[in-house]
């Protein structure tokens, strides 16, 4: 490893197979399925996905799980300062070390808040515009809906996920993988899949494959309801997935008479499954179940 006084002149190295290994047996780190860490090894991977994000000059990003710092380094080599959160206080108190060795004159530009990242807010993370991240894969969806709820400040994001719960973020009204993640995360943002990420990027190579989902911040859909409320309809619709909507929103409303007047009122039909319903619809139906 070269001294940090040789790589300023050639500004942030990235980290590589050989460093990532290195590092990580410097700090006795052996990744974990339980923290569901995988750490990337390839330069061009996190290149790919900074470029990918579509980030502003300058933008302050919300890093989830920076691991060994890959990304971040990536991230911070495009000029952006990053606020990393990370669980492992092992890792947490590594990376600024890492930063000042491979990135010396954007050391400065990096926060490291040791968190949970389903426990943080804008007390601890600030207001980030943007958010780029490799993260968990055990705890991905319930991470990404947390942040969008706390974060206001939060505009877009690309995230790296396992392929799987990218299809089911990502996933339209009436297709078959269309679900509950599908539904929330659609009430904040429009949700894409942005690539495949093969999985020879990864130290160690995960027995899945992986994907890159990006969102873009809009208004929730006008609704008499809360958020809360919202979700409770979603939930009860795929709660029973295989039965009509009415049938399967029986337990959130059990009175017959007055779920049939909301579905009257919406206009929306009773005998279509919850998986043909977008999030304007679970809004509609949630808003006319408060008022009448």
């Amino acid at each position: 490893m070269s001294s940090s006084d040789s790589s300023t002149s050639a500004g942030p190295r990235l980290l590589g197979p050989a460093e990532v290994r290195s590092l990580a047996a410097s700090l006795g780190v052996r990744p974990t399925k339980q923290r569901g860490q995988n750490f990337v090894i390839d330069p061009n991977t996190v290149r790919r996905i900074v470029r990918a994000a579509d980030l502003a000059a300058g933008e302050t990003v919300l890093e989830v799980g920076p691991g060994l710092g890959s990304l971040t380094l990536a991230l911070l080599a495009d000029g952006h300062p990053v606020t990393a959160v990370e669980i492992d206080p092992l890792l947490a108190q590594a990376l600024p070390s890492t930063i000042a060795t491979y990135a010396p004159e954007q050391a400065s530009s990096l926060t490291v808040v040791e968190a949970d990242a389903m426990e943080v807010g804008p007390a601890e993370i600030g207001s980030p515009t943007a958010c780029v991240a490799n993260l968990p894969y055990n705890v991905a969806v319930p991470v990404l809906l947390h942040l969008l709820m706390v974060s206001d400040s939060l505009r877009h994001g690309l995230v790296m996920v396992q392929s799987e719960v990218a299809d089911r973020l990502a996933a339209p009204p009436g297709s078959r993988t269309y679900g509950v993640p599908s539904a929330k995360a659609a009430w904040y943002a429009d949700v894409r899949r942005a690539g495949p990420i093969g999985r020879n990027v990864f130290w160690p190579a995960p027995n899945v494959d992986s994907g890159l989902v990006a969102f873009e911040r809009r208004e929730p859909p006008a609704t008499a309801a809360s958020r809360e409320e919202v979700f409770a309809v979603i939930e009860a619709a795929f709660s029973q997935r295989r039965k009509t909507i009415r049938s399967a929103l029986a337990r959130w409303m059990p009175d017959r008479e007055r779920l049939d007047e909301v579905f009257r009122t919406t206009g929306i039909d009773s005998q279509l499954r919850g998986e043909m319903l977008g999030i304007t619809d679970f809004a509609a139906l949630a808003g006319a179940g408060r008022t009448l």
